[in-house]
């Protein structure tokens, strides 16, 4: 059987952000499992449904669109802003979403990384991420749950987790969500 195709939308833009190192690094210890598509939202306009309804649909929402229905499953690894979703995220789930009648998420499990640099590792992104999932109709991986506190010390000078227990629950979560997307894998 092939490979998982697994997208991963990283919720902060910046190109040297934690979440995209967080989602690198996973990528990095999954290569031989899967293969990852790692998609670009910041090249996303801002969802307007005038756009949609004239026909003129920026060729990123379509390209955007295809790669998620092309995806076996999604990971999400994002950011707490202001405690709350990034609203770079929060267009790519619009953006996706659309056309309706054409939900681009529709039937995709997916999992959920969230991290701060604070105590709670992203807890209030996370909830919102996840009141927002079913709504979709995604089939969100239920466990384990993975919000990385303190997550300005989660890497070392050669940008590898600094801490094994950080990698050895990474592999668990990874483990567990390969698992979760196999299960729906279409």
């Amino acid at each position: 059987m092939s490979k998982l195709q697994i997208a991963v939308i990283v919720g902060s833009l910046r190109q040297e952000s934690i979440a995209r190192k967080i989602a690198l690094q996973l990528v990095e210890m999954n290569r031989d499992d899967a293969d990852f598509d790692v998609l670009n939202i910041g090249d996303l306009p801002l969802y307007n449904e005038d756009l949609e309804t004239t026909k003129t649909e920026p060729e990123s929402w379509i390209e955007f669109r295809r790669r998620l229905k092309a995806a076996d499953g999604v990971l999400f690894v994002t950011p707490e802003y202001n405690r709350g979703l990034p609203g770079a995220l929060k267009n790519a789930l619009d953006v996706g979403s659309r056309p309706k009648g054409d939900n681009a998420w529709s039937g995709l499990p997916v999992a959920t990384i969230s991290h701060s640099q604070g105590a709670l590792g992203g807890l209030a992104s996370h909830m919102q991420l996840k009141a927002m999932l079913p709504t979709l109709n995604t089939y969100l991986m239920p466990h384990p749950e993975m919000y990385l506190s303190n997550s300005g010390q989660l890497f070392n000078g050669k940008g590898d987790f600094a801490d094994p227990k950080t990698t050895e629950l990474m592999r668990k979560f990874s483990d567990s969500m390969l698992k979760w997307f196999a299960r729906f894998r279409k």
